[in-house]
């Protein structure tokens, strides 16, 4: 999976820039806010219609504006396929290959990204529900079955949650809604776990290689293993969640244990560490993706190699395959090996402006 051009207008602090990335190794480099991140933010946005720095599309038209535009174009083992993301006060639209998308979410895993920037080192230092999130994008992209059940859980999730304000006290209400959410929670913990299984084994791999010092493991920690007894369960927990209006059980409860050596990278790691196993993870995730979909998907590392030193930089770009489209970021050129530039199309960006160096 590759992408053939990036075209952006009035996105963050992007003017209009119109490109077409190499299909291996590309540097995007600039001095800090002059529209590195925002050029792979935008693809991310394009891809999945959400940005992993704001929940709020309002704050991302450029300065002084009130819409902005995204074109992207790939080629997958599938064929050929175009994104258009659109943002005009409020109203945002997606088309893929010029055809109006009523579903955003029918647009996952048309272009597949694995995107790293630094605040993913909340992955492994912030809240469960980070680690969640982690979880649902990845599996939505790979499996609809199960983009279909988060959907479904998350709606009957909702009207549960509902009756718990309400002060609702009949059973009969709950149970329906209750089953819906053993019914597709079961499918989410199935899915969730054999994911981590296989992804905890190719983390614990690349983490020997590129930081050659203590293991890694990753944990599912689901909050109801057992899915059968979900709906028992459930019921049986209304009396304590009538008191804090909101559901308390469920897989929008699971967490995923990560340690180091043995011990929580969340509470004992290092900042240097749980940057490591947060790039890990991205590229774990990025191996996974090929071995169920046979093809790699488009990796974007925003600052990746800042503050590794020159052996983990070196391992970690050893450890991303020649045949994988990679946007990597950086503020210092001049302290990548040259050979890596020679290898790749480098592009400059100043003040939201972009040329080929």
């Amino acid at each position: 999976m590759r992408l053939t051009r990036i075209h952006c207008r009035g996105f963050r602090g992007l003017e209009t820039i119109d490109f077409s990335p190499g299909p291996t190794l590309n540097i995007l480099s600039g001095a800090n806010a002059q529209g590195k991140t925002s050029v792979l933010e935008a693809v991310l946005y394009a891809a999945t219609t959400r940005s992993h720095r704001s929940v709020a599309d309002d704050v991302l038209p450029r300065y002084g504006t009130d819409e902005f535009h995204i074109h992207i174009e790939a080629e997958t083992l599938t064929g050929k396929v175009a994104i258009e993301a659109h943002w005009w006060r409020g109203a945002k639209r997606f088309k893929v290959d010029e055809i109006a998308q009523t579903r955003l979410s029918d647009l996952l895993g048309r272009v597949c990204i694995v995107f790293f920037a630094p605040e993913d080192i909340q992955l492994v230092k912030g809240a469960a529900s980070r680690r969640r999130l982690f979880l649902d994008m990845e599996l939505s992209q790979l499996i609809p079955a199960y983009l279909r059940a988060l959907q479904q859980y998350r709606t009957a999730l909702r009207q549960r949650n509902e009756l718990l304000r309400r002060q609702c006290n009949d059973a009969a209400l709950f149970e329906p809604w209750e089953e819906q959410m053993a019914m597709h929670g079961s499918i989410l913990v199935r899915e969730r776990s054999a994911y981590i299984e296989e992804l905890a084994v190719i983390a614990a791999e690349l983490y020997e290689k590129i930081v050659q010092a203590e293991a890694l493991e990753l944990n599912y920690k689901p909050d109801i293993p057992d899915t059968e007894t979900m709906t028992a369960i459930l019921a049986e927990a209304r009396r304590g969640d009538s008191i804090r209006k909101t559901s308390g059980r469920g897989p929008h409860r699971d967490d995923i244990d990560i340690n180091i050596a043995g011990k929580s990278a969340r509470v004992y790691g290092s900042q240097g560490q749980q940057k490591s196993v947060a790039l890990v993870v991205k590229l774990a995730e990025m191996e996974l993706m090929y071995r169920r979909r046979n093809e790699y998907p488009v990796v974007l590392l925003d600052e990746a190699l800042a503050e590794l030193d020159a052996e983990r930089s070196a391992h970690l770009l050893a450890s991303i395959p020649k045949e994988a489209q990679v946007i990597i970021t950086t503020a210092q050129p001049d302290l990548l090996p040259p050979s890596l530039l020679q290898q790749s199309r480098h592009y400059h960006i100043e003040r939201g402006s972009l040329e080929q160096k």
